[in-house]
């Protein structure tokens, strides 16, 4: 496989035709090598534009879902990101690259050993991985500037709401299947948020995430 035309097909076919136009973005693709996030028995896999297993029911992310939220979160600098749900470190790592520092947090113990190893060999160094449930909120570093949910849940936890700082944007996918919307949550005051609808999609659920009351007859 040539692994830089395929790249570069990944880019330009799949990801700049999902309306993600941020140059920013786009070079980033080229910075940080996909193919050596995914497990190794998908390597010839890492430019498609599928999801990948992980393993412990875990998925990776579409290549066009990465640089598409990437896009939206508009990540700067100074930016103080969790990041519920660390998977392979993949995009972990494009945060790292564009914000000031990351903390990740991973349920699964051998997933977060997977990303870790990852991210340490591309010399990325603002990152904190921590195995932990953070489907409900994980306030330890808070107040964050971001938050990202890769996994959906059927709503958003107030928790994670309130870790936001004035300003902050949470990224989540929300609803039950066949319907759920990936939506950007921006704080705008103290107790004060406003929600975008991006796009719809279908995304496994956050592990331990929140359930909305049902009522039972």
């Amino acid at each position: 496989m040539n692994l830089e035309q395929a790249r570069a097909n990944m880019v330009e076919q799949q990801i700049r035709t999902w309306e993600v136009l941020d140059q920013d973005v786009l070079d980033l693709l080229y910075t940080v090598p996909r193919e050596e996030f995914v497990p190794p028995a998908y390597r010839n896999l890492a430019f498609t534009d599928m999801e990948i297993p992980l393993g412990e029911g875990e998925k990776m992310w579409a290549p066009r879902m990465e640089a598409r939220v990437l896009q939206e979160l508009a990540v700067k600098k100074t930016d103080r990101v969790l990041e519920v749900g660390t998977g392979s470190g993949y995009l972990t790592a494009l945060l790292a690259h564009r914000a000031a520092h990351v903390y990740s947090i991973e349920i699964h113990p051998a997933l977060a050993a997977f990303g870790k190893a990852n991210i340490a060999r591309h010399g990325v160094d603002n990152v904190t991985l921590e195995v932990g449930d953070g489907a409900r909120g994980y306030g330890k570093w808070g107040p964050y500037d971001i938050v990202v949910l890769t996994g959906s849940v059927p709503v958003l936890p107030g928790a994670i709401l309130e870790s936001l700082a004035p300003g902050g944007r949470a990224f989540a996918v929300v609803g039950d299947a066949p319907a759920m919307s990936a939506r950007l949550v921006t704080c705008t005051a103290p107790g004060a948020f406003r929600t975008v609808e991006l796009f719809e999609t279908l995304l496994a659920p956050l592990a331990n995430c929140t359930q909305p009351s049902r009522f039972r007859f």
